[in-house]
């Protein structure tokens, strides 16, 4: 049986995205197949459509999607078909239907529309992890990060907020100045102004930490936002990775801390993935998270979807709907 599907046959660019034919994949032991609702578009996708990450071509790319159960694999407990589902860790995920490994999968709850289940699985727990693993954001916190009106970046503000602290974010335009206020940030200013709102703010002490998904760019900036023993959470390099630099540094600015993690660490576990996976779906259920989809493509039209992703032009989530 055959489905449409989006097919890579060698590193290009955007235009390298074609609508094909591909055999519709069966659900092995421990899978599930799903009948794609939406499919969340994200940075990596376009590092290995470029060649920038290898991968083995024909290639389809997508690990991140919602849709319906409708094949149960062997020796899968807890899923039925039928069953409202979304993951981050799915495979060729640019289709009809899919297929994910059941313990990377979770459940949907029957308030959260399946569009808005594709936009939150990646950036969902990843903004997850950032606050309550890689640095534990305490009430009372200053905490500056950067893209406040991108995908990770409205709902860090969010989840920062139900923490307790006090956000300093970054935006390039008025409309996205005006997103990431109304995702609660106290402060969203331009890029050249970030040393001056903090300054302001902490009364010279510094922010107790930074995520920084920006790199190589911004990696200075956050070093000096830091108080006395603060923590720089490097989760990203959309500039481009940072180059190698002197340990002395961290002595000098106040005994600083920085560390680069990534979501894969942070949902190694079949528990850990559940936990971050579960809070951030009865959150968006409960109204306590809001999730902006800012454009949507059909799936035949993947090629218009990475160029609005790589012209950094987009808010919030990127979705294609097949």
């Amino acid at each position: 049986m055959q489905q449409q599907a989006i097919l890579v046959d060698e590193p290009s660019d955007a235009k390298g995205l074609v609508l094909g034919q591909s055999p519709v994949p069966a659900a092995g032991p421990g899978q599930i197949q799903v009948k794609v609702a939406a499919i969340g578009v994200n940075f990596i996708e376009t590092y290995q459509r470029s060649g920038t990450y290898k991968v083995d071509y024909p290639f389809t790319p997508g690990s991140e999607f919602s849709g319906i159960i409708t094949e149960v694999g062997e020796g899968v407990q807890n899923f039925n078909v039928g069953d409202r589902v979304a993951t981050a860790s799915g495979t060729a995920g640019y289709a009809h239907y899919a297929v994910v490994d059941a313990a990377r999968a979770g459940h949907v709850p029957d308030a959260v529309d399946l569009q808005v289940a594709a936009a939150l699985p990646l950036q969902g727990m990843t903004a997850h992890y950032l606050v309550h693993s890689s640095y534990i954001v305490r009430e009372g916190d200053i905490v500056l990060t950067y893209a406040g009106a991108g995908g990770v970046g409205l709902l860090l503000t969010q989840l920062l907020k139900l923490k307790g602290a006090t956000v300093i974010t970054t935006a390039s335009t008025q409309e996205k100045k005006d997103l990431a206020k109304a995702a609660g940030a106290d402060y969203v200013v331009g890029y050249d102004q970030v040393a001056a709102t903090v300054e302001e703010v902490t009364d010279g002490q510094g922010v107790h930490a930074v995520y920084d998904g920006i790199g190589k760019d911004t990696f200075d900036t956050s070093l000096a936002a830091l108080r006395r023993r603060g923590t720089l959470v490097l989760f990203g390099g959309a500039s481009g990775q940072v180059p190698d630099f002197n340990l002395q540094r961290l002595n000098a600015g106040g005994s600083l801390t920085v560390t680069r993690p990534k979501l894969d660490d942070f949902i190694a576990t079949e528990y850990e993935m559940h936990w971050r996976f579960g809070d951030i779906f009865r959150w968006a259920s409960e109204g306590k998270l809001d999730v902006r989809i800012g454009a949507s493509f059909p799936l035949a039209e993947a090629s218009a979807a990475h160029t609005a992703l790589e012209s950094r032009a987009t808010t919030g989530k990127v979705l294609l709907v097949p």
